[in-house]
């Protein structure tokens, strides 16, 4: 029988959230090719939900000269050196450290900048993750995790598995470098939860960003959670200042909590056991579950559950999530991100 104090004596329990720096424009490589370093076949589940997995389409947008703005911002860039090359762009340079190479210019021949996908600030996107204020040790385990195999996506065709490409061609000093400058911007709120039982209609669209349907349709929320931008044009200019809102069942919240401070009755271990009272973690192996992306959390649960996540400190987390439901799952991400960061 499970003992969740065996748990914690034979391996930390590992944040429920996507790390590591994933490939600029994955989402469109994924719709044009198979992913080089998909879960194995014994692994991949057909049977999860999708809405933690978002998918992308190609970005068919073309460069006309044009430079764009974003409020707040004296920058003015063109569509390439937003999206068309290794390189990102930063629009507010004034609000945080000198981004190392990696992280604003990636390696020519080996990987894109880290702050293509991550954004500049390391807030990432619900198809990536919120790297802000994360332990340095915390991100290098996840990059080594997935070097060494021992990290992958549930489902085949997810961008953790480009991101295991870039893992395996990541020289550890520029991980090293990237690691130190996210962990050295602290997280802020950028992201609204609306409860409710519909949610507007939403059509993929480029760099896996959700987009929603300009008719103001709506449909039956169900088991999940949608995240959206914003503002949408301002997140495809990868604004760092822009945010989300995520809307999530009625009443998920107030079950979350219970779950999240309970356990559940022993169906789960109560999360401030390891991740500290605030839940904004505690050394190096309890990083932060508060107030990041409900997506990206559930996510990391799915993995944790199908075995694709499989590293370092995986031990400790999957019998933490074995006998979790998928209303247990959209409940608890759904209080985890309503928190202050």
């Amino acid at each position: 029988m499970f003992s969740f104090k065996s748990a914690l004596l034979n391996g930390a329990v590992v944040a429920a959230l996507a790390s590591g720096f994933v490939a600029c424009r994955a989402y469109q490589a994924f719709a044009a090719e198979k992913a080089l370093f998909d879960p194995p076949s014994a692994l991949v589940r057909t049977d999860f939900p999708t809405w933690p997995y978002p998918r992308g389409i190609p970005d068919d947008e073309k460069e006309e000269g044009k430079l764009f703005h974003v409020p707040g911002s004296k920058r003015a860039f063109t569509f390439t050196q937003i999206n068309g090359q290794r390189a990102t762009i930063d629009w507010f340079p004034e609000r945080h450290p000198t981004p190392p190479p990696p992280v604003i210019s990636g390696r020519e021949g080996a990987y894109n900048a880290c702050g293509q996908c991550h954004l500049i600030d390391g807030g990432g996107k619900p198809d990536t993750s919120d790297l802000r204020g994360l332990p340095v040790d915390y991100m290098l385990q996840q990059l080594a995790d997935m070097r060494e195999d021992h990290r992958h996506a549930s489902i085949n065709g997810a961008p953790l598995a480009k991101m295991v490409e870039i893992a395996k061609a990541l020289p550890l000093d520029d991980a090293r470098q990237a690691s130190e400058y996210f962990h050295s911007i602290k997280p802020v709120k950028r992201l609204r939860l609306i409860e409710g039982n519909v949610v507007p209609v939403t059509h993929p669209a480029a760099h896996a960003v959700q987009k929603v349907d300009p008719s103001g349709a709506t449909e039956p929320i169900r088991t999940r959670i949608i995240e959206v931008p914003q503002d949408f044009e301002r997140t495809m200019l990868r604004d760092p200042s822009s945010g989300f809102i995520a809307y999530v069942p009625a009443g998920s919240i107030k079950k979350g909590k219970l779950l999240a401070t309970s356990g559940g009755g022993g169906r789960t271990l109560p999360c401030a056991s390891c991740h500290g009272d605030d839940l904004r973690g505690s050394g190096a192996e309890f990083p932060s579950i508060a107030g990041r992306s409900p997506t990206a959390m559930a996510r990391q649960l799915y993995d944790f559950k199908s075995g694709t996540r499989n590293g370092k400190n995986a031990v400790a987390m999957k019998p933490v999530v074995a006998r979790l439901t998928d209303a247990d799952i959209v409940n608890l991400t759904a209080y985890l991100a309503s928190l202050d960061p």
